[in-house]
């Protein structure tokens, strides 16, 4: 544009990308369409509005600049919140990982897996191990009552001396024998915990408990066994331990058979328990040395003396537990000293069957409600069990046979004749000593010459 050309013809120039308009005789002539639209220079004569600066320009790119950063700095803070909840999800969820524990599975049964849980799944669901919810206790640790979080109701099984030689060994042992042993009378595993200062074993919750605390220890309320329900519980232990010794490869030695460790599902159907003294054995051996391990009352005289176990001598601990089903009472009881009777509960049952006093055998809590022959089977499958030499109890696949009616009379009158002879070479021993005593301490003074 001339610089000397005079400003009649166009009063002002105004400027907009590049645009311009010219106002002339009152009359705009029209050079853009744009040229007014955000035109913040829109000045002059004929415009009541006032020139902006060059300074409100710079105001206003400052605070968008302000208000752009803001914006990202709360979008990456939202981004960091929704990480973590992510990261945390993720993390909680890994914590309940299901794992396969090598071992043999039953063909008939699918072993599926055992459940991974975490320590603080345990502790909430035993209200912190509270001693409200003890279940009972066993050789390595207490049993609690638990409640997961879905509502499901569960046994947990805190070893309180895995830094035993035994131990950390009882809870490797039984994770692995539980996975391998797979039966309906055989207590099942769901699933472990394993920290650096803590093992734990979770089991189904079992809502009728034992078999002892239904004996002994009924609560108001509590029906007492039947004796339907307790030749159910007689036949379905030896049933779980005939898998055990004769099913199982390498064959399983429970080793702490008694009432106390068979449990009672929602049927009443007995269901063997705690394996935490089981041990696993070579089928090419047929003993283990070990340290003794079981209840007193229920170890056989055998494992006592010379610390050899084998399945035997869970034979002679079921035999004891037959007793107690039939009786009520406890394998041991010094209260029986009172009425000058025996200290064990089978030397009490030997002499009430020479007695012929079968009556005064079974529990007074069934008020006369059983079959006094098929009293009389148990306790004989009881006593044949018993027996003192390891060779002669029968293996437990015999004696499944003989509750189930089959071959008992034979071995019966084999183990009468047994006894009689024994307790006859007893009496007569008895007789030898006694009359060494009077020998001894009996005899005439005899004068004795003086001294020479």
């Amino acid at each position: 544009m001339d610089r000397n050309r005079p400003y009649a013809s166009c009063d002002f120039f105004i400027f907009h990308n590049l645009d311009y308009i010219c106002s002339s005789s009152n009359l705009f002539h029209y050079v853009s369409y744009h040229s007014f639209t955000g035109n913040k220079l829109n000045c002059g004569v004929s415009y009541q509005h006032l020139c902006t600066s060059d300074n409100a320009n710079q105001g206003s790119s400052h605070k968008s600049k302000v208000g752009l950063i803001v914006g990202t700095v709360i979008g990456l803070i939202l981004l960091l919140l929704l990480g973590s909840l992510l990261f945390f999800w993720c993390k909680g969820y890994k914590r309940e990982v299901f794992e396969d524990v090598p071992g043999e599975v039953d063909r008939r049964i699918t072993l599926g897996q055992i459940k991974k849980f975490s320590w603080r799944e345990l502790q909430i669901a035993t209200d912190n191990f509270s001693e409200k919810n003890v279940l009972g206790q066993g050789g390595f640790g207490k049993v609690y009552k638990g409640v997961l979080a879905d509502g499901t109701k569960i046994a947990v099984k805190r070893l309180t001396d895995y830094e035993s030689p035994g131990g950390d060994q009882a809870f490797q042992r039984e994770v692995e024998m539980i996975s391998v042993a797979v039966h309906r009378n055989l207590l099942r595993l769901i699933g472990f915990c394993s920290t650096p200062t803590e093992r734990l074993l979770v089991y189904p919750f079992m809502q009728n408990l034992s078999v002892a605390s239904r004996l002994r220890e009924l609560k108001p309320g509590e029906s007492v066994l039947n004796w339907a329900t307790r030749k159910g519980v007689a036949l379905g232990t030896a049933r779980g331990l005939e898998y055990l010794h004769e099913q199982c490869d390498p064959k399983i030695i429970h080793r702490d058979v008694k009432a106390a460790n068979i449990l009672l599902d929602g049927d009443f159907e007995a269901v063997v328990g705690d394996f935490g003294l089981a041990k696993l054995v070579d089928v090419r051996r047929t003993n283990v040395t070990t340290q003794i391990r079981g209840t007193m009352g229920h170890i056989a005289p055998e494992y006592l003396s010379t610390g050899k176990s084998s399945e035997k001598t869970d034979v002679f601990s079921y035999g004891v537990m037959l007793l107690e089903l039939v009786t009520g009472q406890r394998a041991i009881d010094f209260s029986r000293l009172e009425d000058e009777d025996d200290v064990l509960l089978l030397d009490h049952v030997k002499k009430l069957q020479r007695e012929k006093k079968l009556d005064a055998i079974v529990d007074s809590n069934l008020k006369k409600e059983y079959n006094i022959e098929e009293v009389e089977m148990i306790v004989q499958v009881a006593l044949l069990c018993a027996q003192g030499m390891p060779e002669d109890r029968p293996a437990m696949s015999e004696v499944v046979r003989m509750l189930e009616g089959e071959g008992l009379t034979e071995r019966w009158e084999e183990w009468q004749h047994v006894e009689v002879s024994r307790r006859q070479d007893s009496e007569r021993m008895q007789r030898r000593f006694a009359w060494g005593e009077d020998s001894i301490h009996n005899q005439e003074a005899i004068e004795l010459s003086g001294g020479r």
